[in-house]
């Protein structure tokens, strides 16, 4: 469920070092430039012009490294940030109609067009879950995801239902999985965290590590290739 919760967070200081151009139909954020490998960042609600997902995705392509493409899956459509900045207009973004304009039955095979452009062009690539059974990645990984469900384990907000649920069945898939907890932070924290304050900061610097741990080991392999 989408819900005001996933409109607070920090903008975060920095100028994105990308550029942008397209992959398939989509304008695409697009930094990097490794021939091998490449990342596909599924935005969140904030789309893909909001400068902290240019930020992490630049960490990304630089660290993994990896050329990372960040396309726009919403149709154009991106929040007022005047509105975003202020609660007391968030009464003005109709976060239902939003929801159901972008859900993943309506925005799937454009994602789907996108996550084979990548693989049939890169030798490894890194989607998002729920993609592994149609062999569009090599690894993947989420943070606190809102529209997961047990369907894309089998094959919303991360509930404890979800989470306990993830943790019985993905290793039994036969495949590499590891679950790390971050205590005392919000959903949204990997992304709009508030780098202030020492717990938000540390919890979001831990999950980008984890991430291009995770990235490097699974996309350029043991010997770092």
């Amino acid at each position: 469920m989408v819900t005001e919760c996933c409109l607070s967070g920090f903008r975060w200081p920095g100028t994105p070092t990308g550029r942008e151009g397209k992959i398939v139909k989509n304008d695409t954020y697009i930094t990097g430039n490794h021939e091998k490998v490449a990342i596909l960042v599924v935005a969140d609600l904030f789309g893909y012009t909001f400068t902290n997902t240019r930020l992490l995705s630049d960490f990304y392509a630089a660290s993994t490294p990896a050329t990372v493409y960040v396309p726009d899956f919403f149709g154009g459509e991106v929040f007022d940030p005047a509105i975003v900045r202020n609660p007391g207009r968030w009464n003005e973004i109709d976060l239902e109609a939003w929801s159901k304009r972008n859900a993943k039955g309506v925005r799937w095979e454009e994602l789907k067009a996108v996550a084979k452009e990548l693989k049939g062009t890169y030798e490894r690539s890194l989607f998002r879950l729920g993609a592994a059974g149609e062999g569009l990645c090599d690894c993947i990984s989420t943070a606190h995801p809102t529209w997961f469900t047990k369907a894309e384990i089998d094959d919303v907000a991360f509930t404890p239902e979800l989470k306990t649920y993830a943790n019985e069945v993905i290793p039994t898939k036969g495949m590499p999985y590891d679950y790390q907890y971050f205590p005392g932070v919000e959903h949204s924290f990997a992304t709009r965290g508030n780098l202030e304050d020492e717990r938000e900061r540390r919890a979001a610097e831990r999950t980008k590590r984890a991430q291009v741990g995770w990235m490097r080991e699974w996309l350029r392999g043991a010997d770092g290739q």
